[in-house]
């Protein structure tokens, strides 16, 4: 257990290794920082000691105040498409690394701080977060880690003492979180655009060993990176469309080489079912749509092809047709990993034939939409019926006559009610109770945050008396609109 600053070690790996990537940043010396919230658990599985943790100098530990001697926090440089255009230069505008744990497994992790000040490629932004904010991504990432969905994990969120101007004035927060890493497609598209083939060869040696460690037994290690990028982004994106997650800003830059879920800015998760959902304010196209997630994913993925060409192999077009076929292959792995949860979802067991299998789960999700049906709800209800209780499908609706004969097939197929509760999440973080929490949390109530961070984080388990945060919003709730950025 590491019972202090100095004797947590911070590798610096990414700092030392690709120094043409890693801007030195110091932490900013107006923080006055204190606890709002520490994950216990997770400070557990990292082989930290949380009474350090949660103290005064383990908070300053947590904010970058007080690091080991040997520790060299760096803010990453990358480039990337943005709403489809290419911005050459982007990075940590308001992000730092902190430095790589090794847990007691011997598993790294990246120890990485959101709303930690300006750094070199914060532009005209303050590099600074409102706590608003910052609880929700704690809220949302440690939701999607126990939906089973590779995620970077929120550490701790901590108040900077410092007010955040925004659209009114804010209390600042900053987030230490956790992932395998923080390389993304942008970070490549950087290094390709330096002309410079010796670092670009760096960065993907180090995403094999940090990732992918076996790749390097490859005859093209270059090429099976992408293929194995490919793999964990088509099941990643599966699983955000089996929950009915929208991540709102999928550009390149917030696409990881790990297949994490990371950068929880204007993301949400939909209620009644439709491909169009939408809410980021700045998404007015559509582009990041629920629907469209899957598509992006496979573009984002041909920006990355374009950075490793020079490595796959000498004659470029060759490299082309390899890099094609791989990518060409993203909606077949993605239609696999998406039905296989279907499977999951609807109880059907792998004695099912994918000929019965796919009668049921073909028109299952246009009568969702044109019932407009809640997504979460009608999965939970559907075990129910499994059991024979019809109630809640009955509740449901438009469900009756649309789902009469549908739900007849489906119960012929004998789907397993115990598998669906396991597939099919009670709890999810709905738009308005996590308005509701945050909105208390600003008023320094943070009793409301914490039962809801309870519940999304057992999602499985129906809790007595608590109907109100299984249920979409009400009619006056309204549309709901995220925002990045802040």
């Amino acid at each position: 257990m590491s019972t202090n600053a100095q004797s947590v070690t911070l590798g610096t790996s990414f700092a030392r290794e690709l120094p043409e990537l890693a801007e030195p940043w110091h932490a900013p010396a107006n923080l006055a920082p204190h606890l709002i919230i520490g994950n216990e658990k997770l400070a557990r599985e990292l082989g930290l000691d949380s009474d350090f943790l949660w103290s005064a100098a383990g908070v300053n530990f947590l904010t970058g105040l007080a690091l080991p001697d040997h520790a060299e926090p760096v803010a990453q440089a990358y480039a990337g498409h943005q709403f489809g255009s290419y911005v050459p230069r982007l990075g940590d505008g308001r992000a730092v690394l902190l430095g790589e744990l090794t847990d007691p497994s011997g598993r790294v992790w990246d120890l990485h701080l959101k709303g930690s000040g300006r750094t070199r490629f914060s532009r005209g932004g303050d590099g600074q977060a409102a706590l608003g904010p910052m609880l929700r991504e704690h809220l949302v990432s440690e939701a999607m880690n126990a939906l089973g969905i590779p995620t970077t994990r929120s550490l701790a969120v901590v108040a900077t003492g410092r007010e955040v101007q925004r659209e009114t004035v804010l209390p600042g927060a900053l987030l230490t979180r956790v992932a395998t890493s923080h390389i993304r497609v942008g970070n490549f598209q950087f290094a390709r655009a330096s002309d410079n083939l010796d670092l670009l060869r760096r960065l993907t040696d180090f995403a094999i060993a940090r990732h992918y460690p076996d790749l390097h037994l490859s005859p093209n290690p270059y090429l099976a990176l992408l293929a194995a990028v490919t793999s964990a982004q088509a099941s990643l994106i599966a699983q955000w469309m089996l929950v009915g997650f929208v991540h709102g800003v999928m550009n390149t830059d917030n696409t990881t080489i790990s297949g994490e879920t990371i950068d929880y800015g204007p993301c949400a998760f939909m209620d009644s079912y439709d491909p169009a959902t939408v809410f980021s304010s700045i998404d007015a196209a559509g582009r990041y749509s629920y629907g469209n997630q899957p598509g992006i994913a496979q573009w984002n993925l041909a920006r990355f092809a374009e950075t490793l060409l020079p490595l796959i192999g000498d004659d470029q077009d060759q490299a082309i047709s390899a890099a094609k076929a791989i990518l060409e292959d993203f909606p077949t792995q993605y239609t696999a990993a998406w039905r296989s949860g279907m499977r999951r979802k609807l109880g059907l067991s792998s004695q099912i034939l994918d000929d019965e299998a796919t009668a049921v789960i073909d028109p299952l999700l246009p009568m969702l939409a044109r019932a407009e049906v809640d997504y979460t709800s009608f999965f939970r209800a559907l075990s129910r019926a499994a059991r024979g209780d019809m109630t809640a499908i009955g509740a449901l609706p438009a469900v009756p006559n649309e789902f009469a004969d549908w739900i007849e097939g489906w119960l012929r197929l004998s789907p397993d009610a115990e598998a669906m509760d396991q597939a099919n999440p009670v709890y999810i973080p709905r738009n308005h109770l996590v308005e509701e929490a945050l909105a208390a949390a600003n008023l320094g109530d943070l009793g409301p945050f914490h039962h809801l961070l309870y519940l999304v984080t057992a999602p499985y388990i129906e809790q007595s008396g608590q109907e109100r945060f299984a249920q979409p919003a009400s009619e006056g709730f309204g549309p709901f609109v995220t925002y990045c950025g802040t």
